[in-house]
């Protein structure tokens, strides 16, 4: 029996419904339409920089790629389901995406990933805006604030 989730703080729905998934689809754009911009703010090179090469571009449009089906799975399927099992299990698997997205710039060094005074705008949402949306998601899957299911079944609001 699928377990309803009860009205959501206004603080998870605005940000996993709205804020997430339009921040991300900003990184789909710049991944897609951006490269050079995309390329130099994540890793900027005195060395001669030729621009994307045909191999990075590919690479580029399949992260764009990826990034807008997180968008649109994250505004919508959350949108078309009140079943809290789907909402815990489709943001785990978030959470999960979100450790992986974490190493990926692991390359960097460890310092990087707290000087985030030394951070541009690419850094800050591979960097700052995962650090939001992994915390999202722990509070969600622990519970926090969320309003007991109990016997009552409610829809979510919003």
């Amino acid at each position: 029996m699928a377990q309803s989730v009860a009205p959501l703080p206004f603080i998870y729905r605005a940000f996993f419904l709205y804020i997430e998934p339009f921040a991300t689809a900003v990184g789909a754009y710049y991944a897609w339409f951006q490269q050079d911009e995309y390329m130099r703010l994540t890793y900027s090179t005195a060395a001669g920089y030729l621009g994307v090469s045909t191999r990075e571009s590919i690479v580029l449009l399949q992260l764009a790629n990826l990034y807008f089906v997180f968008a649109f799975n994250e505004a919508l399927v959350l949108r078309a389901t009140n079943d809290l099992k789907v909402w815990r299990v489709f943001l785990l698997g978030l959470l999960i995406a979100d450790f992986g997205h974490l190493w990926s710039v692991n390359a960097l060094g460890w310092a990087f990933y707290y000087e985030f005074w030394k951070w541009n705008s690419i850094h800050w949402g591979n960097l700052g805006f995962v650090y939001v949306g992994a915390s999202m998601r722990m509070a969600f899957l622990s519970g926090l604030g969320l309003a007991a299911a109990g016997s009552r079944r409610r829809k979510v609001k919003g």
